[in-house]
């Protein structure tokens, strides 16, 4: 019997910190996109979003991975601050999906600015690394 709890008790925290692993690695990658965004790191850009990304804006405007990059890493579209709120997730599998609020601080064409938008974004596990492979937001009231 007491093999048999053991057994149990052994399986169910080695499932745990797995979960924990890979929520962890989820965690890291949604802040590595934050600061990628914030930086304007190309490489960082490239690294984190998925060959097929589909990247929707507020604006109905959608983006795929090489126009994303650009956009960001030139300076078009240009991330002084984000703050990231309220944020959930969940894992299915390979798959995740996270929202949160994104409150940020801009200087689009060197014009300085605020947006508050509710975001969505897909992410899909290859290999030990997360990818993001959809975004999309909304803007709040």
């Amino acid at each position: 019997m007491k093999k048999i709890l053991f057994l149990s008790l052994f399986l169910f925290a080695s499932a745990t910190y797995a979960q924990d692993k890979k929520e962890q690695a989820l965690l890291n990658a949604v802040e590595k996109l934050k600061e990628a965004m914030v930086s304007g790191d190309r490489q960082a850009l490239e690294s984190i979003a998925d060959a097929d990304l589909n990247y929707g804006h507020s604006s109905g405007k959608v983006e795929d991975k090489e126009t994303f990059v650009e956009t960001i890493a030139s300076g078009k579209s240009d991330f002084v601050t984000i703050e990231l709120k309220n944020q959930t997730y969940k894992i299915t599998g390979k798959t995740a999906i996270v929202r949160h609020q994104l409150h940020a601080k801009t200087n689009d064409g060197g014009k300085p600015g605020e947006v508050h938008l509710g975001i969505m974004l897909v992410w899909i596990k290859q290999g030990k690394d997360w990818k993001l492979l959809a975004r999309q937001a909304y803007k709040l009231p």
